[in-house]
């Protein structure tokens, strides 16, 4: 298609899911630069470039975010209700993938404006399909530039 590839940030504390994300992404040899953070705090450092993320190098502004639900400091629904309040963020693209079947997280994510809410799939096969089948579709999408102006 000829788009340039943007940057993908993955908010995930679990060692074995980033592992997983990472050979996955390397086995469908996904473009898109991939950028990790363990915990919610961080991941509104690097959203604000603030912190350990001050540089603009350091933190390059994604064009979607992988969020899981359950970390620490501040979970998955907590970064999500910040980002959407946040004239600057609040047209992220945000994809929660969690091992959260619950209903209300479900409701509660789509009610603070997730783009879609994906269950992770058991086993690293399924995990892998699922990060190759998102990394399609977002290519296809025609996602907001990162300099939008409040209305």
């Amino acid at each position: 298609m000829g788009k340039e590839p943007f940057v993908v940030l993955l908010a995930e504390d679990d060692e074995h899911d980033i592992v997983a994300t990472k050979r996955a992404w390397k086995k469908h040899n996904i473009a898109n630069p991939l950028y990790i953070v363990n915990d919610g705090e961080e991941c509104l450092d690097f959203l604000h470039r603030r912190g350990g993320y001050s540089e603009p190098e350091s933190a390059p502004r994604p064009g979607i975010l992988l969020l899981d639900i359950n970390m620490p400091k501040m979970d998955g629904l907590a970064v999500l209700e910040h980002i959407r309040k946040d004239n600057e963020l609040r047209y992220l693209p945000v994809i929660i993938l969690t091992t959260s079947k619950a209903e209300e997280d479900r409701l509660r994510g789509y009610d603070l404006g997730v783009n879609a809410y994906i269950v992770k799939p058991v086993g690293f096969e399924n995990f892998s399909e699922a990060v190759k089948t998102i990394s399609l579709f977002w290519q296809l999408v025609e996602l907001p530039s990162g300099d939008l102006e409040p209305e």
